[in-house]
Parts: C-alpha cells; structure tokens; sequence
C-alpha cells in the first residue's frame, strides 16, 4: 500500500467527520466508503455489541443486512468476534470454514463467498466492528486487508469524535433542562436554588429515577402543576 492511498485514506475520514453530525450517520459513512475503498468489497456494514445486545445500525446492500441478521440469529459469526476480541477476520472462502460451521454454512447459501471483519472500537463494555462482504472467494488478499485495517482505524478515530460531540450535546441538554425545572421550582415554592436542587435529587433518589428525567417531567408538567 502506497503512501498516496494513505494520504486519501485519511482524506476521506476527514470528510466523514465533516459531513456526520450522529452516530448513524458516521456509520453509514463508514460503510458505504468502504464499498469503494476496499479492494474485493461488494457489501458492507457496522455491527455494534452493546452491554451484549447485537445490533446492526447500518448496513449496505441486502447481503450484510442478512449475514449480520444471521449472526445474531445463530449467535455465532465473525463480525461479533471481531468487536469482542479487537482483532482482524478473515474467511476467505465460505463453503469450507469450519469456525462457525452453522453461520458458514447459511452465508454461503445466501450467496456470501468470502468475508473480512475489522475492530472498530471497544469501549468499555461496548465494542464495534466493521465487516466487509464479498460474493467472490479468497478476494480479501494481504494489501486488501493493509487496506481495510488503515481504513477502520482512521475510521475509529471519526466515530469517536462524533460521539464525543453527542456525548456534549446531551450533557449540554441535560444542564439546560435541569436548570429550567430549578428556576420553575424556585418560582412555584419560593425557595432559592440550593433548595430547589435538593428537592429535585429526594424525588430522584426516592423514585429511583434519572435526575434529568425529574427535570424534565417537572418542565413538561407547566409552571401551573
């Protein structure tokens, strides 16, 4: 792999980062560029582990809908194990892996020759990968997979950003709503904003509710309530 395709690799990730506003939206980036990026790539898609539900937020082309669907069917597949152990897969021809014989065996019905999946992010207990889908055998070959690797490591980089900035933006609507029922509780009691905090986190803790769930009940309920 040469330096140009590295220099455009990191080009492309910067345009995703540009042009993604959410989560769903950087994954669908990320998969739909790998399609043309990727050497050998036919279909594409992201699966997430979160707090161990599978699930696939995107996927491009009807075969990587199905092949994820499968894995979470079957619970077994490589994608899964790719996030979970942070490591590269590869099947290079579908009709003879012997790893997850029932998940093999269905894919390649479907018509799925040969796969590549790649660690997006682990983060804690929740982890990504990005999988790469192939109706040609033994079509991930090394510079495919150098290829693949660079591309889902710059891309772990973008997916994170985007999801720091959402991960801001919730505090940030949080701060603003709790600060709302504070003023509306000071108004309806008479009471100062110390009060009025401590009033809020007794209903949190006595309800066992989110303290941003309290301000916001309180904020839809009115002023009059």
């Amino acid at each position: 792999m040469n330096s140009d395709h590295t220099v455009r690799m990191a080009e492309i990730v910067r345009e995703l980062r540009a042009e993604s506003s959410d989560t769903e939206s950087v994954l669908r980036g990320i998969s739909n560029t790998a399609v043309g990026s990727v050497p050998g790539t036919d279909y594409a898609s992201v699966t997430l582990v979160t707090a161990n539900r599978i699930e696939t937020p995107v996927a491009v082309g009807d075969l990587a809908d199905k092949s994820d669907a499968l894995q979470r069917e079957l619970n077994e597949g490589p994608c899964v194990r790719s996030a979970v152990d942070a490591e590269t897969i590869v099947i290079d021809d579908m009709s003879d892996d012997e790893r997850w014989p029932r998940f093999a065996a269905s894919a390649h019905e479907l018509g799925i020759a040969s796969m590549a999946c790649f660690c997006l992010y682990v983060d804690g207990r929740d982890f990504g990968a990005l999988n790469l889908i192939s109706t040609t055998p033994h079509v991930f070959d090394k510079d495919a997979i150098s290829v693949g690797e660079l591309f889902a490591a710059h891309c772990a980089t973008a997916f994170s950003a985007v999801r720091e900035k959402e991960q801001l933006r919730a505090a940030l609507s949080s701060r603003d709503i709790i600060g709302q029922a504070k003023g509306m509780i000071m108004e309806r009691y008479k009471i100062n904003a110390d009060e009025a905090f401590r009033l809020m986190a007794r209903l949190s803790q006595d309800g066992n509710i989110k303290l941003v769930e309290v301000a916001t009940r309180i904020v839809d309920s009115g002023p009059e309530s």
